[in-house]
Formats: C-alpha cells, sequence, structure tokens
C-alpha cells in the first residue's frame, strides 16, 4: 500500500510539473472568481447600529449590495475605522447626518468632523493638515493619482527595509484614485502581497474617481473645482471601485492637487467623510515636524518628493532603531488628537 501510493504521489508531482502553467492559470482564475465582487445600489445612508453580537454600536455611512447580499460601510467611532458588515448584523436606526454627530458627540469621529470643518474656508490644504505634535515621528500619506508611469515600489521597499523591524507591519495612508486602480491591477496586486504578508498596512484614502486637472486653469477653476464635475461620482464611483477590488475605503478624503473651496468642502463632509490635507508636501519644499502628515506621490509622477523622503528615512535611521522615529497610522493618529483636544 505505502508502494502504491508513493507510485501515485509521483505520477502526481510529474502531472504537477509538466503542467504547472495551466494549474497556474487556473488557480488564478479561481481565484478571481472567488473575490470578485459585484457592488450595486451604493448610496449614502447615514445611522448608527448596535452590533448584534456585541454591546458596541458603531456609525453607518453607506448601505449597498455585494453580488445581492445587503451590507453596510460602517465606522467606529472612537478609532475611526472602517469594516463592511452584512445588514443582518446590525441593528440599524437611520439617522440624518447632523443629527448622528450630536448623537456621537464627544468621540473622535464628530470631532474629527468638526476639526476639519475649521479649516473650511482655506482654498488650498483644507482640513486636518496636522495630527500629534508629541509625537516623535510622522504619518506618511502617498497619492496615487492618475499616472502611466508603474507603482514607484522603491518607497515600499526601503520602508520595510528601515521600519520593518519596529514596525511590523508598517503604517501606510495612501489616498487612490479609482483611475489608477483601473490601469495599475498588478501593482495593486503587489501591494496587497505586502498588506497579506504583514509587511505593511494600509488606510485607504479617497482622493477622487477621475482626479481631474488642467494644465491651463487657474487652481480657483481647476480639479473638483472644474466646471461640470460630478462630485457625487468622484466620491462614490471611487469607494465602488475600492470595493470591487477588495480593499475598505477609510473615512478619509483628500482633495485633488489639495484644492478645494468652501462650496466643495462642504459638499464632501455630506458624504461623512473627514478631508485630509498635508503641512508637509515634500516636493513643495514643506519641512516636516513631529506629527506631521507627510504627502508624497508613489505614482512616479513627483521623483523628487520620493528622493527627499528617502533621505529623511536614512538621517533617521539611528533614532528608527532606538524608537525614536516612527511612522503612525493615520485613523489613531486623529482618533488620539481628538480624545486629546476635546
Amino acid at each position: 500500500m505505502e508502494s502504491g501510493f508513493f507510485i501515485s504521489n509521483c505520477r502526481y508531482l510529474h502531472f504537477m510539473r509538466k503542467h504547472k502553467t495551466l494549474i497556474a492559470f487556473v488557480f488564478l482564475l479561481f481565484s478571481v472568481v472567488s473575490f470578485s465582487q459585484d457592488i450595486s445600489d451604493y448610496k449614502v445612508f447615514f445611522a448608527y447600529g448596535n452590533l448584534k453580537e456585541k454591546k458596541e454600536q458603531v456609525i453607518v455611512i453607506r448601505s449597498f449590495r455585494n453580488t445581492g447580499d445587503a451590507c453596510y460601510l460602517a465606522v467606529n467611532p472612537e478609532n475611526l475605522k472602517t469594516f463592511i458588515i452584512s445588514k443582518s448584523s446590525l441593528e440599524v436606526h437611520p439617522l440624518n447626518f447632523d443629527s448622528l454627530l450630536v448623537y456621537f458627540q464627544g468621540c473622535a469621529y464628530a470631532n474629527g468632523i468638526k476639526d476639519a470643518w475649521k479649516n473650511s474656508s482655506r482654498n488650498q490644504d483644507a482640513g486636518i493638515a496636522h495630527a500629534l505634535p508629541e509625537v516623535k515621528g510622522i504619518i506618511l500619506t502617498i497619492d496615487l493619482c492618475p499616472s502611466e508611469r508603474p507603482l514607484d515600489k522603491n518607497i515600499f521597499s526601503k520602508l520595510i527595509k528601515s521600519l520593518g523591524k519596529v514596525e511590523k507591519p508598517v503604517p501606510i495612508a495612501i489616498a487612490i484614485t479609482g483611475k489608477w486602480i483601473k490601469t495599475h491591477q498588478e501593482d495593486l496586486a503587489w501591494l496587497k502581497q505586502k498588506i497579506e504578508s504583514r509587511q505593511i498596512t494600509i488606510d485607504w484614502i479617497n482622493h477622487s474617481y477621475s482626479h481631474p486637472t488642467s494644465r491651463t486653469l487657474p487652481l480657483t477653476k481647476n480639479f473638483l473645482l472644474e466646471k461640470g464635475t460630478d462630485i457625487h461620482r468622484e466620491v462614490l464611483q471611487n469607494e465602488i471601485t475600492m470595493l470591487e477590488n477588495g480593499m475598505t475605503p477609510s473615512v478619509f478624503f483628500r482633495f485633488p492637487g489639495l484644492i478645494s473651496d468652501k462650496e466643495i468642502f462642504d459638499k464632501i463632509l455630506s458624504f461623512g467623510i473627514i478631508p485630509v490635507g498635508s503641512d508637509a508636501w515634500l516636493a513643495k519644499n514643506q519641512e516636516p515636524r513631529n506629527g506631521s502628515i507627510v504627502l508624497i506621490h508613489g505614482n512616479g509622477n513627483e521623483p523628487l518628493g520620493v528622493k527627499k523622503f528617502i533621505k529623511i528615512i536614512n538621517q533617521e535611521q539611528y533614532n528608527i532603531k532606538n524608537n525614536n522615529w516612527l511612522l503612525f497610522d493615520l485613523r489613531e493618529s486623529i482618533a488620539r488628537k481628538e480624545s486629546i483636544n476635546n
């Protein structure tokens, strides 16, 4: 019996080697089918919900169907983490947005909305631009605007090599556009592999779907301020694209070009998401401080910012090894900031 098993096993291995390309293709196809998501009936929906299995309340900001199943996109009001939950797992109580903020008054979510709104009149860098001044380190945000160039993987490899021994996974926030997702599936798969291997963790910031921009229009009429821009589509279609690709949208939004006005800012708030800017856009020669929300582009379009960031990492090697300079999670940092300030 042992001999027969050995022969059968050898034949199995021979078959596997001979047809490994075909098998790999079938496995890939199975994986795509297994993890494909069909998002429909996606809409803004505000409510507070009671988790049926836990004595815990959450904020609901979206309702939708995933391959026919009714689901919600929910936010933990204290730590700002988002998650997908089935309708059957949540007891929902609809509220309008203003009533929801009153209901959760004092929580990190409501405080974050209020904090961002204080800077709503800025034309550049509106919203929350700085997190925790007392920490030793920064919050890194990487923008992935539409681009024909490949992902700058050197950023992530450098982070993993330099911080991976003291921070595992290394926390990063990525402001992503739907058009980048659509045209960079291999790069996205590479990022997901780094997440699955727990080398990095990513907060996915909504950066609009198409990131409209013009070389000729003035800033006051550019980016999302361009005439005819469909804000509803720019926000919700981007979230749908993220969900379709197995990514959970965060509760944060970044204006393309960091450009906005009061009207567009209020529209973004009406979706229940928190605008996040940056006080250290490295390619613009803005120097980071402790607690800065640093901005670089990882889409290949802004090598100067990447070069400056890698220089900072190299300069901080000694402090990194001694836990005196780290990267901090965007959600945790803003949640902590709001608890301190309020």
